[in-house]
């Protein structure tokens, strides 16, 4: 008898996690290691959010809440969405739960049967795949090209859904792409899911405030209201508040299913930290100063990233709308060899060859199925953003 259950076979270690693991391991040998691998802001929380939490201890706020959170957050949420995206939702439609990656464990996990298809465009975040295999799932995915600035297209949407698709999920602005789309860019995806009254969507905004050059991010219920009815809406502050250690994520859908996932999740871990939703309450209500000011020092990262990838041989980089995320095609350094004999055949050669010969880490693009890619996190300093372009320059230079 085997002690390890069937079901683990279906998933792997988040690739995200072990290149960044990899990359503190030889940092603590003495390496000179920049890491570009995180998706983590290395900004501090804002000082009213933390002031926030810090009440909440000493008030003794310190016990269970409801498993959903606290009418005080919900709330907060239901004016959130209200306020950004124009969207109504009840304090009985959100449910908070311990980062955005719970909100989608817990609603795939309560409405996938063995069968089921989920309609993934890719470049896609790392776990989308795996929690849907995990919940019995077929993950469908739908590539999207950087000559469509990595979007999906509305008739590849269409010719992508089946009788079985139950999900589509969307990601704006993406991990690992920053593509965002516009209100303009969902209207044709939007009527195409009209067509589908089977399918859901589920619709990842985590990154919906860090946008750039005045783009202005759309989701699927604000387009068009007739899909609130089968649309979860997903957002949460760790990204934009740079709150990630918080583990606040919510979403807002239907009463029937925000049931289903408080069900589950009162079976699983319960409410999050009541703490981290004090926090949280003070972020989605107080002040956007910060905010505003961390997106201009993204925005100027983004663009030095982005000029000096592109001045690489072998690379071509798309400028993105938002997140703080690029994803450079890398198809040109294929076939070469690097200067210590090692044959670049595929992009997870070119991120490994990279760490060990320039001590840059990235993450390749396979781990987002896309291959021929890699994937540069800039919220990090500019400083040792500049210094690892001119490393990764150097690296593509040396390759023959």
């Amino acid at each position: 008898m085997t002690l390890i259950a069937d079901r683990l076979n279906r998933i792997s270690p988040s690739q995200t996690i072990a290149i960044s693991t990899k990359a503190r391991a030889l940092k603590a040998e003495g390496r000179d290691i920049i890491s570009l691998s995180a998706g983590e802001p290395d900004f501090d929380t804002p000082a009213h959010i933390k002031q926030a939490a810090i009440e909440a201890i000493n008030a003794g706020d310190t016990k269970y809440t409801d498993v959903a959170g606290t009418p005080a957050l919900r709330k907060a949420v239901v004016e959130k969405f209200k306020r950004d995206s124009g969207i109504d939702y009840k304090p009985e439609e959100v449910i908070v739960s311990t980062g955005g990656k719970q909100v989608i464990f817990n609603a795939m996990l309560a409405t996938v049967q063995a069968g089921d298809e989920v309609v993934i465009p890719t470049p896609c975040w790392v776990s989308y795949p795996d929690i849907v295999q995990l919940a019995e799932g077929t993950p469908v995915f739908m590539p999207c090209p950087q000559d469509t600035g990595f979007k999906m297209r509305a008739e590849d949407l269409d010719a992508m859904i089946t009788p079985k698709t139950k999900w589509v999920f969307l990601n704006s602005p993406s991990n690992p792409t920053g593509a965002a789309y516009s209100a303009e860019d969902l209207r044709p995806i939007c009527d195409v899911l009209l067509k589908h009254p089977h399918v859901w969507v589920f619709t990842d905004d985590i990154y919906e405030k860090l946008t750039y050059d005045g783009f202005k991010p759309a989701t699927v219920v604000q387009v068009e209201p007739k899909l609130k009815e089968r649309t979860i809406t997903m957002n949460g502050c760790s990204k934009a508040y740079a709150m990630t250690g918080w583990r606040i994520g919510f979403c807002g859908a239907p009463v029937q299913l925000i049931k289903a996932m408080d069900k589950l999740q009162s079976q699983s871990t319960s409410n999050t930290s009541s703490i981290g939703q004090a926090a949280a309450v003070a972020a989605l209500n107080g002040p956007e100063d910060a905010l505003v000011e961390m997106a201009k020092v993204y925005k100027v990262r983004r663009d030095l990233v982005v000029d000096m990838l592109n001045e690489a041989e072998g690379l071509i980089c798309h400028k993105p709308e938002g997140a703080f995320y690029v994803f450079p095609s890398m198809q040109g350094c294929m076939g070469k060899t690097t200067s210590k004999g090692k044959k670049i055949e595929t992009d997870e050669d070119f991120v490994i060859a990279l760490l060990d010969e320039e001590g840059v880490a990235a993450v390749h693009g396979s781990a987002f199925v896309y291959p021929g890619h890699f994937r540069i996190s800039y919220a990090t300093s500019t400083e040792a953003l500049r210094e690892a372009c001119i490393r990764i320059q150097r690296f593509c230079a040396s390759l023959r």
